[in-house]
């Protein structure tokens, strides 16, 4: 998915249904309550308060007064950056790159230990981008992409967004779920604080992300 270049979500409150929202003009909310303490090796999070919340590229600065929450495309290459990574590129039998096609993005390969680490040796920098320019925390864009391809396993994405997840919080920064329902419960094995969901009003999934999260629910409705 294309970078935000400047976004202003919501925070969910309740487990009633979400009031669809423009997503041009996202009234803000309040931040939800602190997330959970990560391991005992890493540090607290930064505490959300009570600002509105806003979701911006890591390349962009972060806004005062507000929760500032830094987008980073994570297991995807943005449009026209496939030969940033070389050999991180994930391949199908035939050798050739693998796109998500709705977004143009080739696919990164973190199918194993190695290549998810050298992956994470790329991004995590961005994540000390954030920290070092004030964000709040970290959003890590398609996680789900384990479900346009057959090649990327569920055990495969857990695997490397924990990774992201500890040094994120080494970084003492909140890092969000974005859109993948079925890892709402899988929070110890991912390591994840809040969800980001992105129309879970029009498909009655809200209630499953609170499951997992609570309240720490941010809910973009077109």
């Amino acid at each position: 998915m294309s970078s935000p270049k400047g976004v202003v979500v919501s925070w969910m409150v309740s487990r009633a249904r979400a009031v669809p929202k423009r997503r041009a003009s996202r009234p803000a909310a309040s931040p939800p309550s602190t997330p959970p303490r990560p391991p005992q090796a890493i540090r607290t999070p930064t505490r959300p308060g009570s600002a509105p919340t806003l979701s911006r590229d890591y390349t962009a600065s972060p806004t005062a007064g507000l929760y500032n929450i830094c987008y980073v495309n994570a297991f995807q290459a943005q449009p026209g950056a496939a030969e940033e990574w070389g050999d991180l590129l994930l391949r199908d039998a035939r050798g050739d790159i693998v796109y998500d096609e709705d977004w143009g993005e080739a696919i990164l390969d973190v199918r194993t230990d190695s290549k998810r680490q050298r992956i994470a040796a790329k991004v995590n920098p961005w994540i000390d981008i954030c920290a070092s320019k004030g964000f709040q925390a970290v959003e890590p864009d398609n996680l789900d992409t384990f479900e346009r391809t057959d090649l990327i396993s569920e055990a495969n994405a857990k695997a490397f967004i924990r990774l992201l997840s500890d040094h994120a919080h080494w970084k003492n920064l909140a890092i969000a779920q974005k859109n993948t329902l079925s890892f709402s419960t899988a929070r110890q094995e991912t390591g994840l604080d809040f969800a980001i969901t992105e129309e879970c009003g029009e498909w009655d999934e809200c209630g499953d992300y609170t499951e997992g999260f609570g309240d720490n629910v941010i809910v973009i409705e077109d």
